[in-house]
């Protein structure tokens, strides 16, 4: 389970005195808890890694984006913290398909759903992100369906 390579990765930080690492490990596991509790009166609760997956996605796409702020704003020291974190976000991510393999996985789902335009855009998207969902970024997906649809 992803949760447990977390776990053990916050107890190897801590012996190794790596403070950075450290703090951005403890800052997973408290969005982990924080997403616990807020399933705590959900009727139907996702698979631990899947909910895991999902966290950490939405971590990863934070950092990006303010990084990209940061780096358009001049301050180059904040945007190398959050550099620091986002690796460590993207070590307990599954492997993250390539641009090739999305697009023939694209091509796939919309020759099975029969999609023909922009119209049906949602559709293909959900069907991407029930079946790959984990291993996809799904902003750079979701451009990847637009441009396929539109073509």
């Amino acid at each position: 389970m992803i949760r447990d390579s977390i776990k053990a990765a916050q107890v190897a930080a801590m012996k190794a005195g790596d403070k950075p690492r450290l703090a951005a490990v403890r800052l997973i596991l408290a969005k982990l808890k924080d997403k616990d509790i807020e399933l705590r009166t959900a009727s139907t609760v996702p698979d631990d890694d899947v909910l895991t997956v999902d966290v950490l996605q939405k971590m990863a796409k934070q950092r990006r984006e303010s990084i990209t702020l940061y780096v358009d704003g001049g301050r180059q020291e904040l945007a190398d913290v959050e550099q620091a974190e986002l690796t460590v976000i993207e070590e307990f991510l599954p492997a993250q398909l390539g641009d090739d393999e999305v697009k023939s996985l694209i091509a796939g789902i919309i020759a099975e759903t029969a999609a023909a335009g922009m119209k049906d855009m949602g559709k293909v998207v959900a069907a991407l992100k029930a079946k790959h969902g984990s291993q996809l970024d799904m902003s750079k997906a979701s451009g990847l369906v637009k441009a396929a649809l539109s073509a």
